[in-house]
C-alpha cells in the first residue's frame, strides 16, 4: 500500500484533518514525534508513523526536517532549557555529581533504547553531530564542566594547569561511553566511581574513597 501524501491525506477515522500552519502544525508534529518515541522507541519510529499520528502527510515533515534523527532532535530540543547554570555547592565532586545526574536523567520519560539509538546515530553521522551542537547551544555540557572546574581551581581544590580541553570533557566522555556500552543510564553509584577513580585524581583532587583511606 502506498503512503498517503499531499492534500488527499485523510485521517484514519475518515475525516479530513484540520488545516494547520506554522507554529500550530509544527507543535502537532513534534508532539507526535515525542509520543512515537515514548511508545515505540527510536529504532521503530518512522516518518510515516509520526505523520499519521500528527494527522498530516510525510512530505510536510520532510519540508521541515530531512530525516528521522533531525525530527527527533527537534522534539528533544523543545524541552531543553535555554540556559542552565552549573551547580555551585562549594565542592567539585558534589557539583559534578549533581550536574551529571541532571544530564543523565533529562529524558527519563523516554525508553532508554530511544536515547541510545539516537546517540549511536549522532556518533555515526558527522552532519547530525553538528546539528546537535546547534540544538544544545553554545553553553553545552562541556561548557558547564569547564565552569565548575575553573571555580574549583580558583578555590585551590584542583590543579589549574591540568584543565586542558580533553580533561575538562573527560567526565562527559566516560559517562557517555558507559551508556553506549551498556545501553543503560549509568547509576549515581557508577558516576561516583567514575569521578573518584578517574576524574578527580587526574585533576589533583582525591575522590571520596581516597579521602576516606580506602
Amino acid at each position: 500500500m502506498s503512503p498517503r501524501t499531499g492534500a488527499d491525506f485523510m485521517a484514519d477515522d475518515g475525516e479530513r484533518p484540520p488545516r494547520r500552519h506554522g507554529g500550530e502544525l509544527e507543535r502537532a508534529i513534534l508532539d507526535a514525534a515525542w509520543a512515537e518515541l515514548v511508545d515505540l522507541g527510536y529504532d521503530r519510529l518512522t516518518m510515516d508513523g509520526v505523520a499519521t499520528r500528527a494527522r498530516t502527510s510525510k512530505p510536510v515533515l520532510y519540508r521541515r526536517w530531512p530525516g528521522r534523527a533531525e525530527l527527533v532532535l527537534a522534539a528533544l530540543a523543545r524541552d531543553l532549557p535555554d540556559s542552565e547554570e552549573p551547580p555551585d555547592t562549594g565542592e567539585l565532586r558534589a557539583d559534578l555529581l549533581a550536574f551529571l545526574h541532571t544530564l543523565l536523567h533529562r529524558f527519563d520519560g523516554l525508553p532508554e533504547g530511544a536515547v541510545h539509538g539516537l546517540l549511536i546515530d549522532l556518533l555515526r553521522v558527522p552532519e547530525l553531530r553538528a546539528r546537535f551542537r546547534d540544538v544544545i547551544g553554545a553553553r553545552g555540557p562541556v561548557d558547564g564542566l569547564a565552569v565548575m572546574m575553573r571555580r574549583a581551581a580558583e578555590r585551590g581544590e584542583i590543579d589549574q594547569a591540568r584543565l586542558t580541553p580533553r580533561v575538562i570533557a573527560m567526565p562527559l566522555s566516560l559517562v557517555r561511553d558507559e551508556f553506549l556500552l551498556s545501553a543503560v543510564v549509568p547509576s549515581d553509584e557508577t558516576v561516583a566511581q567514575i569521578l573518584d577513580e578517574a576524574v578527580l585524581p587526574l585533576l589533583g583532587a582525591p575522590g571520596r574513597g581516597r579521602r576516606q583511606g580506602r
